[in-house]
């Protein structure tokens, strides 16, 4: 039996990443419609991404938090950190994260930094390459951290105790 799901709800952080306003021309003139790119997280190693379109800007924003609220993955944070360094790459965007030590914070770029801090991640060193994009770089640090490894995970395909690898 599943328990109840509003008793179970979760506090998340929502960021704006980026909000685009697009035009269409028509006989009457110009129609706008709205895009935004939101990162949802809950500061304790989940986070999701949602992008949404809609002719409202508080619609395009609902649409993209539900979204982001319906893709999130687990970040194995160690020590308020990742567990090692990786590059995440989505079309031309590449994204290195690179564990820091306790005090240096966030050292991230706008899309990158909204990632971490939903995650729940304090001390990290980034850097964008390649693409400016928003929604690609921001693909690109999902990417990167779904092929973050996990120790618990190393260790049981080693055949070894976390202990053991650690020391």
């Amino acid at each position: 039996m599943e328990p109840d799901r509003d008793r179970m709800e979760v506090e998340y952080i929502e960021k704006l990443v980026k909000l685009n306003r697009v035009a269409k021309v028509v006989k009457g003139g110009r129609r706008f419609s709205f895009s935004a790119l939101t990162v949802v997280g809950d500061k304790n190693g989940n986070v999701g991404y949602g992008f949404g379109k809609a002719n409202d800007v508080a619609d395009a924003i609902r649409k993209s938090i539900e979204k982001a609220k319906k893709n999130m993955i687990k970040v194995p944070i160690k020590k308020n950190t990742l567990p090692h360094m990786i590059i995440g790459k989505y079309k031309s965007a590449e994204v290195l994260l690179k564990p820091a030590t306790p005090g240096t914070g966030i050292i991230a770029g706008g899309p990158v930094r909204a990632v971490m801090e939903a995650a729940g991640v304090k001390d990290i060193l980034t850097k964008s390459l390649g693409s400016k994009n928003a929604i690609n770089i921001v693909k690109a640090v999902f990417n990167g951290i779904e092929n973050l490894l996990d120790a618990r995970e190393v260790a049981e395909a080693r055949g070894k105790k976390l202990n053991e690898l650690w020391g």
